[in-house]
């Protein structure tokens, strides 16, 4: 399989949210690979100390990696971004839109909460792109955006829904990005659906401090996502230590099922419809 084109060495990958868990590995990555790198975070003290680990592991150091302190609920600020990016050599080669919070929800719980939510996690994740793919069109090279999503926005379980909305928006937003610039690029530029797994990060961690057996670390997430991107898939499942491939992909066609033959919705947490998906899932081992 071959690399992406737009993952060359000497090009750049712009990340936000890359002070820490997956944004901070997929800086890593992409430096292994010769690219340079500019780390987008609203945390300056925890961005300076990722930008050392990502030298580290640079070819030439330091000397491929900047950083970026923006807020990406802040449209201004991520239009800085955008006028910083174009100043650059070359542009930008890879946009990673990552940067979310998940502080909990409740479906009636604080606006204040649901605002945050919503901005950083939707508003974030669109502004990031209409603001800096133009540009990387603009260049005429090869491109790639990822856009990092949940499987929470595809089977949006109860409990968080201020998190499930927004990252239900960012699948259907990548989706149209991606039928956008295929559609005017010729598929020079294309966009890419990262859906993590169990992840222990510091947005997962909730005060634990031990990666729980089940979790992936970042740098599986990014060792999978980077072995998919060059199979050229678009929606980028990863897997973790509790959740196969297969289980996922039941538990989505049971959700798309609540849709076509008009179950409740959630039904897998329906009282009348729960025995029936757990039977779906019996020759499953450990589902």
């Amino acid at each position: 399989m071959a690399r992406h084109p737009a993952t060359t060495a000497g090009g750049l990958a712009v990340i936000t949210g890359a002070a820490s868990g997956i944004g901070l590995a997929a800086a890593a990555q992409f430096a292994r690979l010769g690219m340079r790198v500019l780390l987008v975070d609203v945390d300056e003290a925890r961005l300076a100390a990722a930008a050392d680990q990502v030298a580290a592991a640079a070819p030439e150091g330091r000397d491929a990696v900047d950083t970026f302190v923006a807020d990406v609920s802040r449209r201004a600020e991520l239009g800085r971004l955008a006028t910083h990016v174009g100043t650059l050599p070359g542009g930008a080669d890879v946009v990673m839109a990552n940067a979310g919070i998940q502080p909990g929800s409740r479906l009636f719980g604080g606006e204040d909460t649901w605002r945050a939510v919503i901005d950083v996690n939707l508003w974030g994740v669109i502004d990031t792109c209409r603001m800096l793919v133009p540009g990387m069109i603009a260049g005429g090279k090869p491109g790639l955006v990822i856009v990092t999503g949940s499987k929470q926005g595809i089977t949006t379980p109860p409990g968080d829904p201020a998190y499930n909305v927004a990252k239900a928006g960012v699948k259907a937003f990548a989706e149209a990005l991606e039928h956008e610039l295929r559609s005017t690029t010729e598929g020079r530029v294309s966009a890419r659906l990262l859906i993590p797994g169990f992840v222990f990060t510091p947005l997962t961690a909730r005060g634990r401090v031990e990666k729980p057996a089940g979790a992936w670390t970042p740098e599986e997430t990014i060792a999978f996502m980077m072995e998919r991107l060059e199979a050229g898939d678009f929606y980028i499942l990863c897997p973790d230590g509790e959740t196969t491939r297969e289980l996922d992909r039941r538990r989505i066609a049971w959700a798309a099922g609540d849709v076509i033959d008009n179950r409740p919705p959630l039904s897998r947490w329906h009282p009348d419809h729960a025995e029936a998906f757990k039977a779906s899932l019996a020759d499953l081992a450990g589902s």
